[in-house]
């Protein structure tokens, strides 16, 4: 932590992500008002005083939506990048300890999946259910982003495995199990964890472009990619309604980077060194 904080570009990250993190956890105590609550009288407001980002056309509270979507966006940034790293972890894991033809099912395996276009699979497998929910959109996104995790695991892994701590547990006797989770996998944990980071940003991204297209998360949920969608008809009249939640979508998806690159200086020597 000392090192990120010491990095101007990774606290910046710590700073936007913990305030998303504060935001999403605080929602129910800091909004001013239920976000799904419908009030005509107030539809269209400006930001102003009793307004501080203003309302939408059914009259619901900007800023009240604004925090209430963070929770989406965490929720199915963090699970849906942690199904996908444990899937891809332990089959990368798997492949690169055992090698032979259990290397080359599970990697040809991995290009099959990095074949189909992420985007386009994500859609097609979401449109065949009349009402996509916020559960199946993370364990879609988990489901088809393990790959890139596999990969890393396994190049990790092809490492480790020769080193003379993995040659010395073996001749003590260790069982390929214990060789291979308590030994390899933690000392090749650094690189997942910088993906891990940047897959969170790319799945909240991935989040808001598909409630956009009403893939995602559905109405009256506060999503904030469905706030853009419910908010672009509107937009030469009360740009507000989609100017604010997608500052939230940008700033987001930048701390989620910049706390990625953080970890990556932090976790690598070489790159410690050269910032010397």
């Amino acid at each position: 932590m000392r090192l990120l904080w010491k990095n101007p570009l990774s606290a910046a990250g710590l700073v936007l992500v913990g305030a998303v993190v504060l935001a999403a956890l605080g929602a129910p105590w800091f909004a001013p008002r239920d976000p799904a609550a419908i009030d005509l009288a107030r539809a269209g407001l400006p930001p102003g005083a009793g307004n501080l980002l203003g309302t939408d056309d059914l009259g619901r509270d900007v800023l009240s939506r604004l925090l209430h979507g963070a929770r989406i966006s965490l929720v199915v940034g963090l699970v849906a990048t942690a199904v996908a790293a444990v899937l891809g972890t332990f089959v990368g894991s798997v492949a690169g300890f055992f090698g032979g033809v259990v290397d080359l099912v599970l990697m040809r395996l991995t290009d099959i999946v990095f074949a189909f276009p992420t985007a386009l699979f994500a859609l097609a497998v979401l449109a065949v259910f009349e009402r996509p929910s916020i559960t199946l959109l993370f364990l879609v996104l988990g489901f088809i982003g393990w790959a890139g995790y596999a990969r890393i695991a396994r190049a990790e892994i092809l490492r480790l495995r020769e080193e003379p701590f993995a040659e010395a547990a073996r001749a003590l006797g260790a069982g390929r199990s214990r060789i291979l989770f308590r030994h390899l996998l933690p000392n090749g944990m650094a690189p997942l964890l910088v993906a891990v980071t940047s897959g969170i940003a790319g799945n909240i991204l991935t989040e808001s472009w598909l409630s956009f297209l009403g893939m995602g998360a559905q109405p009256p949920a506060a999503s904030w990619g469905l706030m853009i969608t419910e908010g672009q008809s509107y937009l030469t009249t009360r740009p507000w309604l989609c100017i604010f939640p997608g500052i939230a979508i940008a700033a987001t998806v930048l701390g989620f980077n910049l706390l990625g690159d953080g970890l990556r200086d932090v976790l690598d020597p070489a790159m410690r060194r050269g910032r010397r």
